[in-house]
C-alpha cells in the first residue's frame, strides 16, 4: 500500500475528520519509515511538536478502531483494515434470493456469492491477512471434497479487488512425464506462469543447464516475472500432493519454494510474491527441517464444519432445525460435503429425515456413491483396507506407517494425530465395518 493509499484510507475512516497539513506529513514520513527525529530534521519542525503530532493522531487513530495503532503495527492495522472494506455485505438471515437454481448438485466448487458457501471463522479472514503480507505463503490444508477450492476462489477474487496478478496452477494437469522429470516439470511450471501473465520472455533465454534447473527456474521468476511488477502477484498451487506422488522430484521442488518465501526478507522483488498452496495431506517426503515449506507461512487446515454451522447451512437449504439434524450432523461429524448432500436431498426432493439417516450406511442410501467409490479402491488395495479395517475395529487410536497414513487422510477417511489414526466419522465405521476383513 502506497502513502498516498494509507492516507486516503485514514481519511475514510476518521470522516468527517481530515488530517490537516502537518498530520499528513508526520504520517506519510512514519510510513515510509522515518524517525521523529528525522522529520523534524528535513521538514523543518520543532522535535516536540512532531513527537506529540504523531503520538495523538494514533490515539485518534486507535479510538476509531478500538484498538491500540503504532508507528510499529500501522501497517498491519491498515491492511486488515483495506481488507475488511473489501468485504461483501453478509445477506440477510432466511437467504430470501436462494431458489433452485442455486441448488445444485454438491461436490463442485461453489460459485462466488452462493449463499450455500459457511464461512469457517476465524480462516477467512485469517487467510486474506496473511495474503497481504509481502513474501506470503499460505498453506491450506483439507481432504478431497472438503471445500478447499470454493475457498481459493474467493481468496482469488479478494485478491483481485485489491488488485493483485493471479496465477493459478493444477499440479493434476501436468502430463505424467512432465511429473517424473525435474527439468521438465520447471519448464512446464515457468511457461504456465508466462502464458498466464502474457509474458513474451523466452525460457531458453534464461535456462541455463549448468545453473542447474532450480537456479534457472528462480532467476526466471526474479527477472522475468517479478522485478517488472508494481503490485503483488498471487501465486496460487491446487493439489500440491501430486508432487508428493514423486519423491526425488519433492525434495528439489518443495525446499526451492521455502527459499522464495526467506527472499523476502532480503529483496524487494520477492516481496511482490504470495504464494497459495492447497494440498490434502502433509507430505511424507523426509525434508530437513531449514528446507522444508510446511514449517513457515501460515497454516490453515479446514475444519469441519460446527454444530452452528451445519444449522446455518439448513437454514439456507430453508429446513427447519429439530433433533434429527442434530443426528445427522453426528453421523458424519460435521463432514462439509456429507451435511451439504444430506441438506441437498431433504430440501431438493423432499426426502423423509429419519429415512435418509437409517438408510445413510446402506447401499440405498445417499451416501451410496461416495462410499462405494472408497469400497472400489479398497478391493484393488487389500493392504489399504486391512489398515481401514485395523482403524475402525481398535476402540483407540491406530498407528500408521506415512505411505498409508498419507493415502487415507487424503482420502478423508482417517483423522491424524502424530502417527496415529482414527476413522474421520461414525458413516464410515458403520458402512465399512460391515464390508472389510482384517
Amino acid at each position: 500500500m502506497s502513502p498516498e493509499d494509507a492516507i486516503t484510507l485514514v481519511d475514510k475512516l476518521l470522516s468527517p475528520y481530515r488530517l490537516t497539513a502537518i498530520q499528513e506529513v508526520v504520517f506519510r514520513r512514519c510510513w515510509q519509515g522515518s524517525t521523529y527525529a528525522q522529520i523534524a530534521a528535513t521538514e523543518g519542525y520543532d522535535a516536540d511538536y512532531v513527537r506529540v503530532t504523531g503520538s495523538r493522531l494514533w490515539q485518534k487513530i486507535s479510538h476509531v478502531l478500538g484498538e491500540r495503532v503504532t508507528k510499529k503495527n500501522i501497517h498491519a492495522v491498515l491492511r486488515q483494515q483495506a481488507y475488511q472494506l473489501h468485504q461483501p455485505e453478509k445477506p440477510g438471515p432466511w437467504w430470501p434470493g436462494l431458489d433452485q437454481a442455486d441448488t445444485t448438485f454438491p461436490g463442485s466448487p461453489l460459485p462466488l456469492g452462493s449463499p450455500l458457501y459457511i464461512e469457517r471463522p476465524p480462516v477467512e479472514t485469517q487467510a486474506m491477512g496473511e495474503l497481504l503480507k509481502p513474501g506470503a505463503l499460505l498453506r491450506v490444508r483439507a481432504p478431497e471434497r472438503w471445500g478447499k477450492t470454493s475457498l481459493v476462489n474467493r481468496l482469488v477474487a479478494q485478491a483481485q479487488t485489491l488488485n493483485f496478478k493471479v496465477v493459478r496452477l493444477n499440479f493434476r494437469q501436468a502430463d505424467g512425464g512432465i511429473l517424473t522429470n525435474f527439468d521438465k516439470f520447471l519448464r512446464w511450471f515457468c511457461a504456465n506462469i508466462a502464458q498466464q501473465l502474457k509474458l513474451t520472455v523466452q525460457l531458453d533465454d534464461v535456462w541455463n543447464m549448468d545453473l542447474g534447473s532450480k537456479v534457472s527456474c528462480t532467476n526466471y521468476m526474479q527477472m522475468s516475472v517479478l522485478s517488472s511488477l508494481q503490485q503483488p502477484l498471487l501465486l496460487v498451487i491446487d493439489d500440491l500432493q501430486a508432487v508428493f506422488e514423486h519423491p526425488t522430484m519433492a525434495q528439489e521442488f518443495l525446499p526451492m519454494l521455502r527459499v522464495w518465501h526467506e527472499e523476502a526478507k532480503n529483496l524487494t522483488e520477492w516481496g511482490y510474491l504470495r504464494l497459495l498452496v492447497a494440498y490434502a495431506t502433509e507430505a511424507f517426503i523426509p525434508l530437513q527441517i531449514h528446507q522444508s515449506p510446511f514449517n513457515v507461512g501460515l497454516p490453515l487446515r479446514l475444519p469441519a464444519f460446527t454444530l452452528e454451522q451445519t444449522q446455518q447451512l439448513a437454514q439456507r437449504y430453508r429446513i427447519g432445525w429439530d433433533h434429527g439434524l442434530i443426528s445427522l450432523h453426528t453421523l458424519v461429524e460435521g463432514h462439509p460435503y456429507l451435511i451439504h448432500l444430506a441438506l441437498y436431498n431433504l430440501s431438493v426432493h423432499k426426502m423423509d429425515l429419519k429415512q435418509l439417516l437409517d438408510e445413510a450406511p446402506q447401499q440405498s442410501g445417499i451416501y451410496s456413491d461416495h462410499l462405494r467409490s472408497y469400497l472400489a479402491i479398497f478391493e484393488a488395495e487389500p493392504n489399504l483396507a486391512r489398515t481401514f479395517y485395523r482403524v475402525i475395529e481398535q476402540e483407540t487410536a491406530a498407528e500408521l506407517e506415512p505411505m498409508t497414513a498419507y493415502r487415507l487422510e487424503s482420502m478423508g477417511l482417517v483423522t491424524l494425530v502424530g502417527n496415529t489414526a482414527t476413522a474421520s466419522c461414525n458413516l464410515y465405521r458403520q458402512y465399512f465395518g460391515g464390508r472389510l476383513t482384517g
